[in-house]
């Protein structure tokens, strides 16, 4: 068996390679794809309804009045259909309208949703709930506005996933920040790619508050190492961490959104994780190994 190159003839190759660079090639990276692109993989074919769409024209009242242009589904897709024949709720964000922020319109397109979710299920009907995370908080420009629709985002996904289990996937480049890592930390379950990164404050507002000495936004292996994917999922912060691959993230949410809701929850484990930040000693300079050995020693209780 042999690989065929662009400079040259082919070269041989063994099996394993020659399948390796065959299933890289196959992939289709999620990255890459936009809001309305990602909902509609998840779901299955032929089921995709976008609810509340551009044609609505349910664009935020305040952007325009301070000069920022708007987007006529305000940067938020609402999308219905089944994921393996389940009926379900897909909620993307577009991470590339005004950095995936929150505001007034696209917080209530997500709360409402997820609130219509669990009437469904009150109603007899299981309707899943998948979040599309791809967000750098609330959207600055609206304020408090955007501060109570990530409340009411909050308030939605508690209630919700009382019935059903509520996934949240994260795929890069934007990351989940803000009060919506909050919201992917209330998901009953999370899924990363190596691309993606979750906290609190991103790393450019960390920088501007602590000084570049503290948090260089420039330093991806340092910003990777801390809030990155493959860190997240070793310290226990997710359930799942995959490849940027469009359909190993559909498999990996329908088994999840699709199957029983966890028996105990991040959210529950608040005393574990006071605790762990209790033994942390802020003096110290902590890197990526640091962190794990932070983690490890203990077990969300």
């Amino acid at each position: 068996m042999s690989i065929a190159t662009q400079s040259g003839p082919a070269i041989p190759a063994d099996d394993d390679t020659a399948r390796s660079v065959q299933t890289l090639a196959s992939r289709q990276s999620i990255v890459e794809l936009g809001a309305r692109e990602r909902a509609a993989a998840l779901l299955d074919p032929g089921s995709f309804r976008e609810l509340v769409d551009p044609f609505e024209r349910e664009r935020s009242p305040w952007l325009a009045a301070q000069g920022v242009v708007t987007q006529a589904d305000d940067g938020v897709v609402v999308a219905k259909g089944t994921i393996d024949g389940q009926p379900a709720v897909v909620l993307a964000i577009e991470g590339a309208f005004q950095g995936g922020s929150m505001g007034e319109v696209g917080g209530a397109k997500i709360a409402g949703a997820l609130e219509l979710a669990a009437e469904d299920n009150r109603q007899g009907i299981p309707t899943r709930a998948v979040l599309l995370l791809e967000t750098g908080g609330v959207r600055l420009q609206e304020a408090n506005l955007g501060l109570a629709a990530i409340a009411e985002i909050h308030a939605a996904i508690v209630d919700l996933r009382r019935y059903v289990p509520v996934v949240g996937v994260i795929a890069g480049s934007v990351g989940c920040f803000g009060g919506m890592s909050i919201a992917a930390g209330l998901c009953s379950y999370l899924v990363v790619t190596r691309e993606a990164r979750l906290g609190l404050n991103g790393p450019a507002v960390i920088e501007q508050e602590a000084g570049i000495d503290e948090y260089d936004a420039r330093d991806r292996p340092f910003i990777w190492g801390l809030t990155g994917g493959e860190q997240r999922f070793a310290t226990g912060l997710v359930d799942a961490y995959v490849d940027d691959d469009v359909e190993q993230v559909r498999q990996t949410v329908a088994g999840l959104v699709n199957g029983p809701r966890p028996t105990s929850l991040r959210s529950d484990a608040w005393r574990h994780y006071l605790s762990t930040l209790a033994s942390y000693e802020p003096s110290v300079a902590i890197d990526a190994a640091g962190v794990r050995t932070l983690y490890s020693p203990r077990e969300a209780s």
